[in-house]
Parts: structure tokens; sequence; C-alpha cells
């Protein structure tokens, strides 16, 4: 929200109260409390009203320090708030007459006593800083010091923090607008406006700097970034009300912050391995029954693809019902029995659902009576015929209503659904009551909080912890704990593409682990030629599901060619897995996505700041899918050696590529000093992953040492290695208790000792010998 008028004037009716100096400070071990009058105290008189902001600082864990900042503290409303993981360590404080320094680990914030000032710095140099009028009350409708309505509705607090020469600000959720969040205005806002809009699903009241810090804004509510747009080097946030709470988060890498934010907000959950296999949908408002459902189920298996996973859309419940979670059966006359028999085909099922109740639903006057729905102010169900006629929201802080829906969903998981697609959960009201008197400002963002949680939480009673699985549109802080995401409603072209990976690398820049979108778009049908291009951009995303709106996705519907497409990076992605799933569990374990910008992994190099159309999965593995009509591929390589994964061809780096590809090839780009575990089947993506394992071996400088592991799927380490190379020898120390080999890619080796030597065009294969653990490889 922009309150100013340049830069020396507030807009009209505006008043901006600041604090002019730290009048009293409190020092205690684990908080630092700041009483801050707004005007000069000259005398005694001039403590005799005025408005004071009252700063309370602590620090929830090292590297972290918290500033809530209140004017009236009886106005704050606090429930409902995010589950966060903020207790208050010791801090450690220096001051004197001119200032406070407060410290937590290499992070300091410095507060001016007698002229006002607020800078963070991170072992004595400057990370960000807030000066005079910076931090303040703002009145937009200011009509003297006394709040005559008893209300806040034009009553702000604000914050603006300095941004710095080339400092480039990412995240704020899986928005679809340029990358580069600097020059832009931002609402906190859960809206359904598809992928192609200032809106967005997934608002996430957190920014993340190359200057390796970030700061998480504590409010489920509307907040209002302004980054580099009202002031052009600050970057501000505004939320409603006499209250303001923020974090932030020091690096000094950019992982770092990810790893402290998300030990903050929650980790992402863990996905089981079957998820990271190919989806299939019936499509949104296409006609399907029984019948066509075991088309295209057979289909895709008659022509070698490994299918992993069926997805029912909506109309598996009868229009005008949604939801009542009962099978349409005018369609589908015998659910159960057809569950068994696309089971017996090795594959999951997962249906649509939403938390909207038609009035046509069994399920409304039911919920109705016992008081489950969101209610307006005069006690009234809240309807609407938007979607749903008539239909009504499940109220989730009403326990009884998040009960019942559990048992609602519980039915089809005893029929033998396994997981569900929570659809929808933007479009939430302000003009309500809930249950438990939670604000609904806040609510509407946070809505989507306990929809996702109150499933995910029954499908790990039911199924077993990290069995559990979403399919989910809207998010919110902490929602990365309930994958997996995907990226809503595209149109199905490339414009949509690049887009939806924009998007994606946003959210994945903002504490989530795992992101998929619709392969092939999903409003309209897209050209073969932007389906065969988003398979493969989608079977190299973390999850990957063929979905659309008025059409279906099986690939022989746009040519023969695409079903050699769809079944080549299906079998690729299920190959990678062992090293798919490695790094799943660093998302899990650390907060680092599985779709990593390339700012993210070479921070360092300015070329990559504003690079949101190629990826890094993983570690080791660059991504850069084609985005046209005429096959060429433009990507840039970061400095070091690059090897295609294809063709083995290397490439020196510091450099932009173009270059030509077929439909069977992509840019995928193996970084130099790298291990990428092979697996040894490829016809589904959950199976033994150390069994006959490959660890490929890319480019080792001579020095470097890298350490590997492959996981079962018990999460469990089942095959170390560490490779170090040495001169002409490269020396693998390695344990499994199973057969697995060594592949030096581009390197023919003269000698393996403890190991059987095969040498394959330019690489060299190493299979140890039984029981042995360290193999030397010479050259």
């Amino acid at each position: 929200m922009k309150f100013s008028n340049g830069c020396w004037l507030q807009q009209e009716g505006c008043e901006c109260f600041a604090p002019q100096q730290a009048y009293f400070t409190k020092a205690e071990a684990d908080k630092v409390t700041i009483c801050a009058p707004t005007i000069p105290i000259n005398h005694r008189g001039d403590t005799l009203g005025g408005i004071n902001l009252t700063l309370i600082i602590t620090a929830p864990m090292e590297e972290v320090l918290r500033v809530q900042t209140y004017h009236h503290l009886g106005a704050v409303n606090a429930y409902p708030a995010f589950e966060i993981n903020a207790g208050a360590k010791p801090l450690k404080t220096d001051e004197n007459d001119e200032r406070i320094i407060i410290y937590s680990g290499s992070l300091a914030l410095e507060i001016g006593k007698k002229h006002w000032y607020m800078r963070y710095t991170r072992n004595g140099k400057l990370v960000t800083e807030s000066k005079a009028k910076d931090l303040a009350l703002m009145k937009t409708d200011w009509k003297g010091l006394a709040y005559d309505r008893g209300d806040y509705r034009d009553t702000y607090m604000r914050q603006q923090l300095g941004i710095g020469v080339d400092e480039k600000l990412y995240g704020l959720g899986e928005r679809f607008t340029p990358f580069v969040r600097n020059g832009q205005s931002i609402k906190i806002w859960n809206a359904d406006g598809g992928t192609s809009t200032e809106q967005c699903y997934k608002n996430i009241p957190f920014y993340i700097s190359n200057k390796g810090y970030g700061v998480f804004v504590n409010h489920p509510e509307n907040v209002e970034f302004e980054i580099g747009t009202e002031m052009v080097t600050k970057a501000e946030f505004s939320v409603e009300g006499t209250y303001l709470d923020y974090f932030l988060i020091n690096g000094p890498e950019m992982k770092d912050v990810l790893r402290r934010y998300t030990d903050l907000t929650g980790k992402p959950g863990l996905p089981a391995p079957w998820t990271f296999g190919l989806w299939l949908s019936t499509s949104f408002t296409t006609n399907y029954d029984e019948e066509t459902v075991m088309s295209f189920v057979d289909g895709m298996l008659a022509r070698g693809i490994p299918l992993r996973t069926f997805h029912f859309d909506c109309f598996w419940m009868k229009e005008f019902h949604w939801s009542d979670f009962l099978w349409d059966s005018q369609v589908f006359p015998d659910p159960a029995g057809m569950l068994k028999r696309i089971k017996e085909k090795g594959l999951n099922i997962c249906v649509w659902i939403n938390s909207y109740i038609g009035q046509e639903s069994v399920l409304f006057r039911e919920g109705m009576e016992k008081g489950y729905f969101i209610k307006r102010p005069n006690g009234q169900v809240w309807q609407w015929d938007m979607w749903q006629p008539g239909m009504a929201i499940v109220d989730f802080t009403n326990p009884g209503a998040w009960k019942w829906f559990q048992d609602k969903l519980e039915v089809l998981l005893d029929m033998g659904v396994d997981c569900f697609k929570t659809d929808f959960g933007e479009r939430i009201p302000t003009d309500v009551v809930y249950y438990d008197r939670s604000d609904p400002k806040k609510m509407h963002n946070y809505y989507t909080y306990l929809y996702n949680k109150c499933v995910y939480e029954l499908l790990e009673r039911k199924l077993g912890k990290g069995q559990a699985v979403l399919f989910a549109r809207s998010a919110t802080v902490g929602g990365q704990k309930f994958p997996v995401h995907w990226g809503g409603d595209c149109w199905s072209d490339y414009e949509s593409m690049e887009e939806s990976l924009r998007g994606g690398l946003s959210l994945c820049m903002s504490g989530f682990g795992f992101w998929a979108h619709d392969i092939g778009g999903f409003e309209h049908t897209s050209t073969a030629d932007v389906y065969k291009r988003w398979v493969a951009f989608g079977l190299l995303s973390s999850h990957s599901r063929l979905h659309g709106s008025q059409s279906y996705r099986v690939p022989w519907l746009y040519d023969e060619e695409a079903v050699d497409v769809v079944r080549f990076f299906t079998c690729l992605k299920a190959k990678l897995m062992p090293y798919l799933y490695k790094t799943a569990i660093a998302a899990a374990t650390e907060g680092i996505p599985s779709m990593r910008s390339m700012v993210l992994e070479f921070t360092k190099d300015k070329t990559c700041h504003y690079l949101d159309k190629q990826y890094m999965l993983g570690d080791s593995l660059l991504v850069a899918p084609i985005f046209n009509e005429e096959s060429r591929a433009e990507y840039y390589l970061p400095q070091g050696i690059w090897t295609n994964f294809f063709t083995g061809r290397e490439y020196r780096g510091g450099t932009w590529i173009e270059e030509q590809h077929g439909y069977l090839s992509i840019p995928l780009m193996v970084r130099e000093n790298s291990v990428v575990a092979v697996g040894a089947h490829e016809d589904r993506p959950d199976y033994d992953y150390a069994d006959g394992c490959e660890l490929r071996v890319y480019a080792v400088h001579d020095g470097v040492k890298i350490d590997t592991e492959v996981y079962g799927m018990n999460n469990t380490v089942e095959l170390s290695a560490s490779i170090k190379r040495q001169g002409h020898t490269i020396l693998v120390t390695a344990d499994s208790t199973k057969p697995y080999t060594i592949r030096m890619i581009n390197m023919r080796a003269a000698e393996a000792k403890n190991g059987f030597l095969t040498l394959e065009g330019n690489d060299s294969i190493v299979t140890p010998d039984q029981g042995a653990s360290v193999i030397e490889i010479l050259f």
C-alpha cells in the first residue's frame, strides 16, 4: 500500500507516526522491550498524550531476529495465527547512551536511542536498514489523536527496509509476474485468478534477497508489499491495524535462509516414492465413465507408458452435488469394483474434492443443521451461487466440522482411494463469522491451511506417515508441510508454460519443496508441438500430471510421436528416481526445494539473477525447457564443465548456448563434480533404488571429494559412496550390501583395483568386487 506523495509529502489525509527515539529500553535474558515515542520528548509535558510504539525484539533461533511493534496492544486480534516454531532464545545485547545492539549469532540489530534508526548487520557488515519514518503507524483518514469510531479501518503499521545496489528480491509465493520482485506492488491475498494475472493461489508473505537474508511478515491477513515502487530503494510491507510482526532471517547463503525459514514455519512433507511417477486425469468437463477410464489406463500401459496414478476430476460426483463425496451412480455404477480393477493394474488412485458444499448435496442439510458451515453475521449460513449454486463452505475452526469432513473422506479411502486433489480454498469471504470467532480477514488466506491440514492428517492416520499426499492448489505459510501443490489453471501455449515455470520457481523460493503443473496446459487444447515440449518439462519437474479442462490429455490424441515422448520421459524419470528421491529427502529435511532457481544455486553469478526459464533439478541437473515451435533451445551455463546427460558432450560454462533439439531431447546438463545415481528400472518410480544402481561420475576435478547416498523407499541409506580424485587416480569408498556399478563419464580408465573394468565408448564402467569397500580406478 502506498502512503507517500513523492519523497517529502504524504498522500492527502495521511499522517505518519514514526519513532523519534528509544525513550526506554529494557533488556532481559530473552527479549528487549523498547518504548518509542513518535514525537521528540524534550520535557515532561511532551509525555502527556501522543502516540507511542512499543517494540519487543526476540530471537526464536540463532541467526533470526523477530521484531513485534505495537501501538494499541489491546486492539490486536491474535487468532488465527500461523503455526510457527517461535520460542525465545537467550539474547546478547550491547547498550550505551547512543544505541542498543541485539545479537543472534552473526546477525545483529542496532537501534539508535537518541535519533531513531534500525540497522541489521552480519558480522558487522550492513545487511539492510530502516531509517527515520520507515517504521511507522500510518493513518489514512486522520482526525486527531482519538479513534472516535472505535475501529482501526484507516490505521496501518508499516516497515520499510533498504534495497541495496544490485540487490534483488524473490519469493512472496507462487507469482506469475516477473521473477525478480523489484518494482512490483504485491497483495498477499489468495485469489482464483489463473496463471496469467497478478493474482495467485499461493501467497506467502516471505521474500528472500540475493544478499543472503529473508524477511517473513507473520500475518495471515492481507500484507501489502511495495518492492522498490513507492520508494525505489526500499522494500515496504504494511498491514491494517496497530500491530506489525516480522522476522529477519540471516543466511549468509540463500539456501541458509530457506533452511531457517522452514525451521520456523515447517519443513516440506516428504511424498511417497510412487507419487513421483506419471499421473493421468480424466480432465475436467470432459465426458467419461468406467469404460473411458479403463481405455485410458489400458491404452497407456499397452503403449509401454508406465502410468502410476489415475486421477478422477470433479464429475466423479453428480453435477450440482459437489461436494457430496458420492460416486455418480449413473456413470460409475460399481465404484468399488472399478477402483479394485484399476489397482490390480498397479496404479494408485486420486479423486477431486473441495470444501464447498452445494445446496443439492446430501451433506448440505446435515452440515447446516449441525452448524458446520461458515455463517453470516446474522447467523444464517453463508451461501452464494458461484461454482456450485447455493454452495456453503465448511468451517474448519469447528472441531465437529473437521471430524465430519474427515469421516466423509474416510469412506473413500476404505473403498480404495489413495489421495485427494484438494482444489480451491481461495475465494473465502470476509463478511462472515466463524465457529471459534476467528478474524475473517485473517481467515481469508489461512483457511487453506486448515483445509489441507485436515485432509493430510486423515491420510497420515489412515495410510501411515510418509504415505499422505495431496494435489493442492491454494496455500499459505506452512502449506509446504502438506505436499504436493500444483500451479493452477493455465492456458495451453508456450506463454502459459513459461509463466507456470516462473510461478513454480517463485513458490520454491518461498519454502515449498515440491511442485507440479498441468502438462499440456489446462484451458483449451495445445498443439502437438506444445504438448510434447511440455511433457519433457513436466516429467523433469518434481511431480508430473497430465490434466486438462475441455479435452483429454492422453498422448495418442495428439500424434503417435507424442506417445513416444511421454514414454521416453516417463521412463527417464523412473531411472532418475535414486537421484530424485535423494533430492526429495533433502527438501524434506533441509527445506531446500527439489526445483531450484538458478540464483538460488549460483547466487554469485550475476547472469543467474534474472533467469526464470531454466532451473536446477537437485544439486546436479540443469533443465532448460524449450518454449518455441522452432525446436530451439536457449540456455545459460554457469562457469565450469557441463555434460549433456543424453549424449555425454561436454560444454564449457560461463556462456549462453543455442542449439536444436528433437522431441526426444531437452537440455539436461550435469554439473561438474557430480555423482548422479541412476536406477535399474524404468517401468515404475517406486522400486529398490540401490539394487543394480549405477553411480555416474561427471568431470571430477583433482583434489575434489564427492559424497553421495542412495536411499531406500523406507528413507534409510542403502548405498553410500565417497569419490575423490587424486591426479590420475579416482578412489571410491563405498558401503552397500547390494550390487551396483560406477560409470566414469568421458573418462577412460586403464585399470580398476577391487573391481571389474569395462570400456564403453568414452566411459569407464567398474563393477566392484563382492564385499569391496574401496575401489581404486587408474587413468
